[in-house]
């Protein structure tokens, strides 16, 4: 479905290319309460493009799952703690490569409709990468 409209539609990018059925079945749902503790580690393979299935692994005692990854929030998708790295538009197009210039319709879409910065329990203002600034909020501020 990803690549209905072709490799560079920014609409597609923002609503196709995330798969929260697999990420929910294959690991937060496995590693939520209830679940069985083995989750996948790995759902897409980015080099070549295409699924890649791992072995099933299982999450220590006290383990710690981190889901890194562009425009994942206000998609349904529950996580215990969430830190945005916020990147302000003129930053994403001085730190874009050309080649991945066409994504930035679909970064600013989610700003301005899921404005993540405001469901992150930390945001970490990236517009310099080499002077990363943490603001804190939510449970954290207090």
């Amino acid at each position: 479905m990803r690549l209905e409209h072709g490799r560079t539609d920014p609409d597609a990018r923002y609503t196709d290319w995330l798969d929260t059925g697999a990420l929910t079945r294959e690991v937060l749902g496995p590693l939520g309460p209830g679940g069985s503790g083995a989750y996948l580690p790995v759902l897409w393979d980015v080099g070549r493009d295409r699924a890649a299935r791992a072995r099933p692994r299982d999450m220590p005692d006290g383990g710690v799952l981190l889901v890194p990854g562009a425009l994942l929030q206000g998609v349904g998708l529950a996580f215990d703690v969430v830190v945005h790295l916020r990147m302000s538009p003129a930053a994403r197009r001085r730190h874009t490569a050309a080649e991945h210039a066409w994504e930035l319709p679909a970064f600013d879409r989610y700003d301005d409709e899921v404005d993540p910065a405001s469901l992150a329990d930390a945001v970490v203002l990236a517009d310099h990468p080499d002077r990363p600034a943490l603001v804190l909020a939510g449970r954290f501020s207090r």
